[in-house]
């Protein structure tokens, strides 16, 4: 089994003395650094998928390809082979505040600390913090924190796909999953159709009563209100947004509370104007926290679109991994419920065939709860992952290029604590009657 390293991201920061010196390598050394690699003996196994902890000493924070990118304590690395060496490094004092990054496939490197986006374009030897524009080109400008120590999780996402081809193009686009811990935040949807050089807004929600910048983590009733003032369209943080390649139409689904005033959890369908750089956004439905709605995980699988609910609130649950035709979102009666774990969760991926979810650690009998299915669906399994602890998986990423998916591990429900990483095993053939 797995050795049981109990390393929050705070804790392991603190503990990288010792094996800093075999991952914090230059170039000229980095055939040595393969000690990086953990090693077979930690390889654990279900009947549906390895799994492996995070290397020691190291939060590798995203994935794409053969390439990830990780953080120590005050340096940021660049791995080219899965993570087996780390040739490329740059100091950065805040790299215990990293909450987000992703690696496009140009090998740019985008990530957040704080309330600041950086980007680097030439592995790691430089990095420049981004200024997010405005669809009208002038400054996006954060707001000054009530407390310098909770500057609001702006850039932080609950999803670790965050890229899509559209028209023969890589996109970047995601929404911020906030106002829980890190301080109060304004709720936008973000783009980038550059590879992270220029990052624009593409949706803005209004200004929630409920979230204001007290200077607390999640924010509170009184305080510095955020958010567009002139969109009544009001949520406490997004939980996804994704692409639909059939209709060439993007979809976010928010979170997260029923208040008089009306529904946070909303979905969202934009369509973005290339030759005019231009959003058009519709809310398409809102409903309450034990509704199905109130979700995550938007995976578009050959036109139809899969999701997963995170129904809490007052009984009864509507929950489960349903799908349908995207013309029928707004229709309950035409979706199919696939399975049900009868706890809530936000997070799934599908990819060749694999669909992999997770339980909420705080709702779960679970201590780390995922749900699996080898064959789009027909057949799923539950497994509990305890030696990792009460821990609540979120953030899947795409495979590397070795098949294995890359997971945060969150303590409570969205507090960062480590990673893992699972690879799906080959579905079972169907026995020959």
């Amino acid at each position: 089994m797995i050795p049981q390293h109990r390393l929050t991201r705070r804790r392991f920061l603190g503990a990288t003395a010792a094996t800093a010196g075999g991952l914090l390598l230059p170039a000229a050394r980095r055939q040595s650094a393969a000690s990086a690699a953990p090693p077979a003996a930690t390889i654990a196994s279900t009947d549906h998928f390895w799994y492996r902890a995070q290397p020691e000493g190291l939060f590798v924070d995203s994935q794409c390809g053969n390439k990830a990118f990780a953080y120590t304590d005050g340096k940021v690395l660049l791995s080219e082979d899965n993570g087996h060496t780390w040739p490329y490094s740059a100091d950065f004092p805040d790299a215990r505040h990293i909450v987000f990054s992703c690696i496009l496939n140009s090998g740019n490197v985008l990530f957040s600390a704080l309330a600041k986006l950086y980007l680097s374009t030439d592995n790691l030897k430089t990095y420049r913090q981004i200024t997010v524009k405005n669809p009208d080109g002038s400054d996006y400008l954060t707001h000054k924190p009530q407390n310098p120590e909770n500057p609001g999780w702006y850039f932080h996402s609950l999803s670790g796909v965050n890229t899509w081809d559209v028209g023969g193009k890589e996109m970047l686009i995601w929404g911020n999953y906030c106002n829980v811990v890190g301080g109060a935040s304004p709720v936008n949807i973000y783009y980038s159709i550059d590879g992270g050089a220029t990052v624009k807004i593409a949706y803005r929600f209004g200004q929630n009563p409920y979230t204001r910048d007290n200077g607390s983590g999640g924010g509170g009733k009184e305080g510095t209100l955020l958010g567009d003032p002139d969109n009544p369209v009001r949520c406490r943080h997004i939980h996804d947004v994704a692409y639909n390649p059939a209709e060439n139409a993007f979809y976010a689904c928010t979170g997260d509370a029923d208040r008089p005033e009306g529904f946070e959890c909303h979905w969202l369908r934009g369509a973005y104007d290339a030759g005019k750089d231009s959003w058009q956004w519709k809310v398409i439905v809102s409903d309450a926290t034990n509704s199905r709605y109130k979700c995550g995980g938007i995976n578009f699988v050959d036109g139809r679109v899969y999701w997963i609910s995170d129904s809490n609130g007052p009984k009864p649950y509507d929950r489960g991994v349903f799908c349908c035709d995207p013309a029928d979102i707004t229709n309950p009666k035409a979706h199919t419920r696939l399975f049900n774990p009868e706890v809530e969760s936000g997070n799934m991926i599908i990819q060749d065939g694999v669909i992999l979810a997770s339980h909420c650690a705080p709702a779960s009998p679970m201590a780390t709860g995922f749900i699996v299915s080898l064959d789009m669906g027909k057949t799923w399994a539950q497994y509990d992952l305890k030696e990792f602890g009460r821990r609540s998986p979120c953030r899947f990423h795409r495979k590397n290029g070795e098949g294995w998916f890359r997971v945060d591990l969150r303590s409570n429900w969205v507090t960062p604590a480590e990673m893992m990483f699972i690879k799906p095993k080959d579905a079972p053939r169907a026995e020959k009657s």
